[in-house]
């Protein structure tokens, strides 16, 4: 009796279980494309420039659409971009550290000038800096 009642207690213990919530899907990133920024670097002379082509990844393939229908975001995420490319050294962008500093801070400028999308990453596809 004690055996067959324990059996049947572990069985509905184990048919009633509650299941464990699922974890999210992952959001899948959408793209953002931006033409080509060449500024003059922020080093004396002002004779050094860049040249990059980037994209930003941001959450979600919807907030990515309407970033790229709303001129005025994009046109604000581009113009933060490029304040930012200008107050950068030649020195500092030709290291691995710099290049994911540059990464790192457009990504936050990205992000507070859309307000409402968030960045998760800088992607170049052309980094040229000419000394």
């Amino acid at each position: 009796l004690v055996v067959s009642t324990g059996g049947a207690g572990a069985y509905w213990m184990y048919a009633h279980r509650a299941a464990a919530p699922a974890a999210p899907a992952p959001v899948e990133p959408g793209i953002v494309g931006f033409e080509t920024f060449v500024v003059n670097l922020a080093d004396p002379g002002g004779t050094r420039f860049l040249r990059v082509t980037l994209s930003l990844l941001v959450e979600g393939e919807n907030a990515a659409a309407e970033i790229e229908e709303n001129a005025v975001a994009k046109t604000r995420v581009r113009s933060a971009i490029l304040e930012l490319l200008t107050q950068q050294s030649a020195d500092r962008l030709t290291t691995a550290d710099g290049k994911a500093a540059l990464k790192t801070a457009i990504a936050e400028r990205s992000t507070e000038a859309l307000e409402h999308a968030k960045v998760t990453d800088v992607l170049f596809t052309e980094f040229v800096v000419q000394y």
